[in-house]
């Protein structure tokens, strides 16, 4: 009967000390999988958000959108008054058309100095030969007088033949000229319809608006934002992990992704891991020097570091609507293949 009693008590401390092995084994992996395993419950959608705003003045004249709707690549948003812009493109063109008829003008003066050099060219030779000729007659055969008159006649034309030289060499300048100025113009002429083409402001991709604040009638200053599209395809997740966590991780490692709202469960890739967060303790002093705070706390919590995670659109259910903010807990599995960087290297 005492052996009996005796086995169970061994038995009974048997019993206890296993369950104690037991539980001690449960939370150490449950303490090593809350700190060292790679998920996070700070994870958060975001997407890319194009700030709308006019590239021109004016008041809004149309906004034909409303707040949250889905607009397309192309499609307008809204439209600034076309008046003012509509009238410096006519006087644009105007001024462009001045240019050409100078331009013509200039041209058909050129092409008549060239004829008058034309013809002053051959004046002049015909002037400079007969006075050779004349030089080399005797005394007996020309007079003196007469050979003066010959030479002088021939430096008249000369001096004509280089006035009418530099005379078409100013008209090739005043055609030069006038060519620029039809550049310029058309310069005026383009920057003017671009602002009329940009009173129409268009949406640069696919996505929703939100945040509309401008009404018909306001006044809008080019740069001045009106309203934000979220680019529908742009969605991605920063999950924050815990720097123990980051030796656990590399770029393509698979992400499993549950949204806290209803718990939809979708899918994803590990693209990036960011290199640097802020350091609230590393500023400068007036002297540039570092301002370290002299104190430390005993109990020192990790940093979250940024991983940037893709998401799998085929994973995501039809129903679901993806919002730039909404959070979610994510796990990392290892990726098929060992050629993803990690997150953590040492290099020597």
């Amino acid at each position: 009967m005492s052996n009996r009693m005796n086995s169970v008590k061994v038995f009974r401390a048997l019993i206890t000390l296993a369950m104690f092995v037991i539980a001690i084994v449960l939370a150490y992996v449950l303490w090593s999988h809350y700190m060292y395993s790679p998920w996070t419950r700070d994870g958060r959608i975001r997407a890319y958000v194009t700030k709308v705003a006019p590239d021109v003045s004016g008041l809004v004249t149309d906004v034909k959108v409303a707040d949250n709707e889905l607009v397309h690549r192309g499609q307008t948003l809204m439209v600034v008054d076309t008046s003012r812009y509509q009238l410096a493109l006519a006087d644009a063109q105007s001024a462009l058309n001045r240019a050409r008829a100078n331009y013509r003008q200039a041209v058909s003066q050129a092409n008549s100095a060239k004829a008058t050099v034309e013809a002053k060219r051959s004046s002049y030779e015909m002037y400079a030969d007969r006075a050779e000729r004349r030089r080399h007659l005797s005394s007996t055969a020309i007079s003196r007088e007469d050979l003066s008159d010959a030479i002088s006649t021939a430096s008249t034309a000369q001096a004509e033949y280089q006035q009418a030289l530099q005379e078409l060499q100013e008209q090739r300048d005043a055609v030069n000229v006038a060519q620029v100025a039809i550049q310029q113009a058309q310069v005026s002429v383009n920057q003017a319809q671009l602002n009329l083409d940009r009173t129409e402001v268009k949406a640069a991709t696919d996505g929703y608006v939100t945040n509309v604040n401008v009404r018909v009638g306001d006044y809008a200053d080019a740069g001045q934002q009106q309203m934000a599209l979220i680019d529908s395809n742009s969605f991605y997740i920063y999950g924050y992990f815990e720097e123990t966590k980051l030796p656990h991780l590399k770029i393509g490692d698979k992400a499993d992704i549950r949204l806290m709202a209803g718990g939809t469960h979708v899918e994803g890739r590990v693209t990036g891991i960011a290199r640097g967060i802020g350091d609230t303790e590393n500023t400068n002093s007036e002297n540039q020097l570092l301002d370290v705070n002299p104190t430390f706390d005993w109990v020192r919590l990790a940093q979250r570091v940024p991983v940037r995670i893709e998401i799998d659109p085929a994973t995501v259910p039809k129903d679901t609507v993806l919002f730039s903010g909404m959070t979610a807990t994510i796990n990392l599995k290892p990726s098929d293949s060992d050629d993803g960087e990690p997150a953590v290297s040492v290099q020597q």
